[in-house]
């Protein structure tokens, strides 16, 4: 993927669909989408400074649930512009949504969302998430 965008807490990639990411019907994978969801969480994640509360707080991320809406399949070679952006923190959770878009008309090919659960790696129990989250992860609105 290629370098990040970060505007108003939407963090935004670019990149083109590699050929290991088609399946047998010669569109972008289901499961290929989802990845790309996770990796772009942990991107922004990374970007905002968070592997530092990840430390301090002996914790980490762990997804709840996804939930993604296939609108236009991806081919190889088409570029994508990638979103995610936080809708909401909670005590121990976070909502992040993501949108696809093809670059070359603009179009929505996919949007999703991830619930994410701040948990202790020690025990994996869920614990609460650092008041300084709110300063590094701002809550943003819907940009697609």
């Amino acid at each position: 993927m290629a370098s990040p965008d970060v505007q108003e807490g939407v963090y935004r990639l670019r990149f083109k669909v590699p050929k290991e990411a088609i399946d047998v019907n010669g569109h972008v994978n289901n499961v290929t989408w989802v990845q790309w969801m996770q990796d772009l969480a942990v991107a922004h994640w990374e970007h905002v400074g968070g592997m530092r509360v990840n430390h301090d707080y002996e914790a980490t991320w762990v997804a709840r649930s996804h939930h993604i809406e296939y609108l236009r399949p991806g081919f190889e070679g088409d570029s994508i512009e990638a979103l995610t952006w936080v809708a909401n923190i909670g005590r121990v959770r976070s909502l992040r949504k993501y949108a696809f878009r093809n670059e070359e008309d603009g179009k929505l090919m996919a949007r999703g969302e991830t619930d994410w659960v701040f948990v202790s790696v020690a025990n994996g129990h869920p614990r609460s998430i650092p008041n300084e989250t709110h300063g590094i992860l701002p809550v943003s609105e819907d940009p697609a």
